[in-house]
């Protein structure tokens, strides 16, 4: 096993810093850029298979499903057998798991497929961030973190105006096909300039039993969501579906608890600011999940644009993040996070509250910019300052399995957003029905404006207020 480097670590603005910072924005805008384009893609999807309403969902649950209960597990092999390695083994999975996608005959081989692809996707996610707080010096991590969210935020703002081209010009197929080129330019990046990095103290036994939990636990919470609207909570099939992922969540925790490794080690949370941000991640990122699900298709089938005309929609925020994002995280490290995690959120939701407006024949200048650029400036707040404190407040030696956790608190989020949300907006069984998606439009962003109060609540009452109280926070963390 690789033992952890005593080299202070890679400096900002170095040319290593910057190979480093390219093969982890490569790598985790692969798992962000495919999941924004195929959301675009979900009507020509269901246009060309016949998919209704529950296929598409499995369509995007199918890989978030894997990508959120394997994510923990990934942070803790990343520690384990190195985290370069375990980085470029993703995007090989990933890669091969596209191309299966991509040539899908059915729903149902793309559901598949897609689960398969979210295996790589756990894979790249929590190591891109393990790498980055591994590999650069500790007072340059919160800029380096500001940076990468700011360029991976971008690929997945970006993802919709890219997939709509490749809708329009080459046909579906094509946004799974695209990532084959891209995975092979991370793996040969990462094998040339990123070092390899561990935790020499960590056990080599994996928690099989965790695993296991975790994976019935989302998918039986997945499953009973997702077929509720159609078969009604009495349904056997349902109502037992939904007690199974209850009962297996309970039991994960309980496992946990007792476990000699545990792939979820509790004793993190004993850290405030590290339960905090995980709490405020799991609301924020569940309302930008129901966000970036409603608001795509919306605009398609609801307000008549284009595929391309749709993803073009989140270009200001690209531009927010591309201009403002390791600004922000800088800025994050100087006033502390509890300001940009209390009121980013604040601002988002105010954007979510004019996005609730889109309708039929909505004009993009008056019924969806302001919204988009609103929503846009509370991300670029939030997100940097957000994970540099899910990291921070963890030990150095956890870095991969608190990225693991909290990249999985937002994977789960965006999963049973969009397994809940339909049912709660009452969209029905054809998300192709404008008459109905467009008062479900309206009660889903008023949703998702609500998670964001929440999370922006829970930024401005329980974070830190300072950087430093953050880093002693992970002392809490650690055991005596």
């Amino acid at each position: 096993m690789t033992a952890p480097s005593t080299d202070p670590g890679v400096r900002w603005g170095t040319p290593a810093g910057r190979w480093v910072l390219l093969a982890t924005v490569l790598g985790s805008s692969l798992a962000f850029l495919d999941a924004s384009i195929v959301v675009i893609a979900l009507p020509a999807i269901g246009s060309d298979l016949g998919a209704g309403t529950e296929g598409l969902q499995w369509t995007v649950n199918g890989y978030t499903l894997t990508l959120a209960a394997l994510i923990l597990v990934s942070g803790s092999l990343g520690d384990r057998l190195g985290r370069r390695r375990v980085f470029v083994i993703g995007a090989i999975w990933f890669a091969l798991a596209s191309a299966v996608c991509g040539l899908a005959p059915s729903t149902g081989t793309l559901v598949a497929a897609r689960t398969l692809q979210g295996i790589g996707g756990a894979l790249l996610t929590p190591g891109s961030l393990a790498i980055i707080h591994s590999s650069f010096a500790p007072e340059d991590r919160a800029r380096a973190i500001g940076r990468w969210a700011g360029f991976t935020g971008i690929a997945g703002v970006i993802g919709p105006f890219l997939g709509g081209w490749i809708i329009e010009v080459a046909g579906w197929r094509w946004i799974f096909f695209i990532n084959l080129p891209l995975a092979a330019l991370v793996v040969w990046v990462t094998m040339r300039h990123v070092p390899e990095s561990a935790d020499e103290t960590a056990a080599r036994r994996l928690d099989v039993n965790g695993v296991a939990l975790c994976v019935l636990g989302l998918a039986g919470l997945t499953y009973g969501l997702t077929a509720w609207p159609a078969r009604g909570l009495t349904d056997p099939g349902v109502l037992g579906s939904l007690l199974v992922g209850l009962g297996a969540l309970v039991g994960l925790v309980l496992w946990e608890r007792r476990a000699r490794n545990p792939m979820l080690p509790l004793r993190l949370f004993r850290s405030r600011a590290f339960s905090a941000t995980q709490v405020e991640t799991f609301l924020v990122y569940a309302a930008l999940a129901g966000f970036g699900f409603f608001l795509t298709v919306t605009l398609q089938v609801v307000s008549g644009y284009s595929p391309i005309a749709a993803g073009l929609a989140g270009l200001p925020i690209t531009i927010l993040f591309l201009l403002f994002s390791s600004r922000a995280g800088a800025l994050g490290e100087l006033l502390g996070p509890r300001l940009p995690m209390g009121v980013g959120p604040l601002i988002a939701a105010v954007g979510a509250l004019l996005l609730s407006r889109v309708g039929p024949d909505a004009p993009y200048l008056t019924a969806v910019f302001p919204g988009v650029v609103v929503l846009g400036v509370g991300l670029v707040l939030l997100v940097a300052p957000l994970t540099a404190t899910a990291l921070g407040s963890a030990p150095d030696h956890l870095a991969g399995t608190a990225s693991g956790i909290n990249n999985a608190v937002a994977r789960s989020a965006a999963l049973l957003a969009v397994a809940a949300l339909p049912l709660a907006a009452g969209v029905g069984s054809d998300l192709g029905d404008a008459a109905a998606l467009a008062p479900a439009h309206e009660i889903a962003m008023l949703t998702c404006a609500g998670l964001l109060v929440a999370g922006g609540a829970i930024g401005l009452l329980f974070i830190p207020a300072s950087a430093a109280e953050v880093r002693e926070s992970a002392t809490g963390a650690t055991p005596r």
